[in-house]
């Protein structure tokens, strides 16, 4: 990462849809926006190695990286108090978090090794726009359950394509919504929306991580920029999620679409 001539001139924004464990599999999405906001560039990786050198090539200084993965684990078993309060707050959106704990993680999550690899601070109340780095963990779904004020969430991660394109073109609407990521502008958004609009099998699963980073940028932003509109559930002791505050609007779940009734049939003839 190059240096630049100070604080708040070429400023980054990291969002890293990291998977749990690096496996030759394992696909993790990144994205960057820079200082106004704009998504600068998106892309899909493997290994830890991969997610450096793309970092490497991003220009400008690192400010906030937002990272959906478990970040500070500390206990050996259960769930952490971040998951129990999105729980609370956003269950009723279908927004809960997956427990997290060594036993799922290991003592030293992958995202809390990329942290110190990169010299990144972890403590959701260390100050942003100094000299360092701010690593902090989110999670997409309640970030857009509060952002985008729905109802429940988007269900573009499971079942068939039929299901899932629709929610990918209603979540990729809701982000160009954000009017400073300014996507449209850009190449590979461009590239993205064709795949949602004529998705070919495994497409989705291809693009998923991408758009998650994307959001995760955003959230990044967010933090340095406009901090109100985010909250710590839990605290660096014991783990935490940085999300929007707790919804104030009623949670409405989807009505599950019934299969078509076939018309009655007429008697055979006699």
């Amino acid at each position: 990462m190059r240096a630049t001539a100070g604080p708040g001139q070429d400023d980054l924004f990291l969002g890293i849809d990291l998977g749990w464990v690096e496996t030759s599999k394992g696909r993790t999405g990144l994205a960057a926006v820079d200082g106004s906001g704009r998504l600068t560039a998106c892309a899909r990786v493997r290994t830890d190695d991969e997610i450096a050198a793309w970092v490497a090539q991003q220009p400008g200084r690192v400010v906030v990286a937002a990272v959906d993965a478990p970040l500070v684990v500390p206990n050996a078993t259960g769930s952490r108090e971040p998951e129990k309060l999105m729980g609370k707050h956003f269950g009723s959106f279908g927004a809960s978090a997956y427990p997290s704990n060594h036993a799922l993680v290991g003592a030293r999550p992958r995202a809390q090794r990329l942290a110190e690899r990169f010299g990144w601070a972890v403590d959701p109340a260390a100050p942003t726009g100094g000299t360092g780095t701010v690593c902090i963990e989110v999670y997409p779904h309640p970030a857009m359950v509060g952002l985008f004020v729905l109802g429940y969430r988007l269900g573009y991660k499971k079942g068939g394509t039929a299901r899932r394109a629709p929610a990918f073109a209603e979540l990729a609407g809701h982000l160009e919504s954000i009017a400073v990521l300014r996507l449209a502008e850009h190449p590979r958004w461009q590239e993205i929306r064709r795949t949602i609009a004529a998705p070919a099998p495994g497409d989705l699963n291809r693009v998923e991580d991408e758009v998650d980073a994307v959001l995760c940028a955003h959230l990044a932003w967010l933090w340095h920029h406009h901090r109100e509109a985010l909250h710590v559930y839990g605290s660096l002791e014991e783990g935490y999620v940085v999300a929007p505050p707790p919804p104030t609007h009623r949670a409405v779940r989807p009505v599950a679409a019934r299969p078509p009734v076939a018309p009655p049939r007429e008697p055979p003839p006699r």
